[in-house]
């Protein structure tokens, strides 16, 4: 009944909006003349092209496991259907060959198509709006040179009234306004830096900040953290919040952080290590300082509790306690250590880690259950792992030692249930 009534409102709100909305031909910026950076040569821009790629990620979606590189093909599953991602290498016939750079820039900063169609905010558009022009045609320039690929692409796969493009005019009058990244006159270049690359090619709040109903992320979000939808991660808060975010943090762990995978408070995991391997290492120490600087200052704001918050108890909590003290003394205190202390940059604490004692138990619970290990970096190859303990532990023994762990050493979260252990049994791990 309530994906009907989802339907309904999507049909009585998007169509009005959808009419409205395709009656806007043209948008602010979309005749921009192309912005060359100084006197670069074209190798150059090419590089510079390829460095402002890395830090958009673009290859965590625009390539498939074992596929060429931006030769599309990666299914990226959503609440609405599953989208594929299209071929951006030079071929002429399935890729971008045919593109200019006023194809590429509609494309980053209006989000729309060469032929002028709609772009699904998949690709997130909202963000990329922000990117300057010169750094476009850079991206452009790079793109057009990395090896032609022919792959067709393929349809996406969306559930009506999803799959209607025309809809999107709606979403788009709704929740999208294009707009250049316009430097705050108060702040350093520095925090202007960390504030166009997390809020612009970063795209940080895709994952970091919850989204409504229609896809689109919560106005004034905040990087107040949100449950990544289908992938079932919690991404914990980036805002300077000290319960919850990074307020305690100081901006050196930060920047370890991003740049390497782990640091002294904590480490990354399930789709964070990804963006870490293939993106932020490969980051001048100089952008990251300006991302972790300017993180440090995003003013707290709360996020809206997550479906996965347990709220019941399932058993008494003094036996669950005891239980959980038992498993964690004969599996876990050799790394994590007595009192949850870890050991710096090899083995994260546990003991005030806000990834273990946010409002959702979704990370503790998949980390207990299937292990993992920090991406492999420059500054960390060799990462430390966890073993899966999910094939001998049962569901409530992991409940019990979540529990335990989020409420120890000064901890305190709510208790987790054997039944949300089982949810997550079966959950594919990316």
């Amino acid at each position: 009944m309530k994906r009907i009534l989802i339907l309904v409102l999507l049909l009585i709100v998007l169509v009005p909006l959808a009419v409205i909305g395709y009656q806007m031909m043209v948008e602010p910026g979309a005749n921009e003349p192309s912005a060359p950076v100084g006197n670069l040569s074209e190798q150059e821009q090419v590089n510079r092209g390829q460095y402002l790629a890395l830090a958009g990620d673009c290859m965590a979606c625009h390539t498939a496991r074992g596929g060429a590189a931006y030769a599309g093909g990666r299914q990226i599953a959503t609440p609405f259907g599953n989208f594929i991602s299209p071929n951006i290498t030079p071929d002429t016939a399935t890729g971008i060959g045919s593109w200019n750079a006023d194809d590429f820039w509609r494309a980053m900063h209006n989000g729309k198509s060469k032929d002028g169609s709609f772009l699904y905010p998949a690709f997130p558009f909202p963000n990329y709006t922000m990117v300057t022009r010169a750094d476009s045609d850079a991206m452009y320039a790079y793109f057009k040179s990395v090896p032609a690929v022919s792959r067709p692409n393929q349809p996406h796969a969306l559930r009506f009234p999803y799959n209607q493009r025309i809809l999107l005019a709606g979403w788009r009058a709704l929740y999208f306004r294009p707009g250049v990244y316009q430097p705050d006159s108060k702040q350093s270049a520095e925090w202007n830096r960390g504030a166009y690359l997390v809020q612009g090619l970063g795209h940080c709040n895709a994952c970091h900040s919850n989204r409504n109903v229609f896809g689109a992320t919560q106005p004034g979000g905040g990087l107040a953290g949100g449950l990544i939808p289908i992938q079932n991660w919690y991404a914990p808060a980036l805002n300077s919040d000290a319960e919850t975010g990074l307020g305690e943090w100081p901006a050196q762990h930060i920047a370890e952080l991003l740049k390497t995978g782990v640091a002294e408070r904590s480490a990354v995991y399930g789709p964070m290590a990804e963006v870490v391997r293939r993106s932020l290492q490969h980051l001048s120490d100089s952008d990251i300082d300006a991302m972790a600087g300017y993180l440090k200052s995003v003013p707290k704001t709360e996020a809206p509790q997550t479906s996965s918050m347990v709220r019941g108890i399932t058993r008494n909590v003094e036996e669950t306690l005891k239980l959980g003290s038992t498993l964690y003394e004969k599996h876990c205190a050799e790394c994590h250590k007595t009192m949850g202390e870890g050991v710096p940059r090899v083995y994260p604490p546990l003991a005030a880690n806000r990834s273990i004692t946010g409002a959702s138990a979704i990370n503790p619970i998949r980390m207990v259950l299937n292990g993992g290990y920090p991406p492999s970096t420059a500054g960390n190859p060799r990462p430390f792992g966890m073993p899966p303990f999910g094939p001998f532990l049962s569901d409530t023994e992991v409940a019990a030692v979540v529990t335990y762990v989020r409420n120890s050493w000064g901890n305190s979260a709510p208790q987790v249930a054997a039944s949300e252990v089982n949810r997550y049994r079966t959950v594919p791990l990316d």
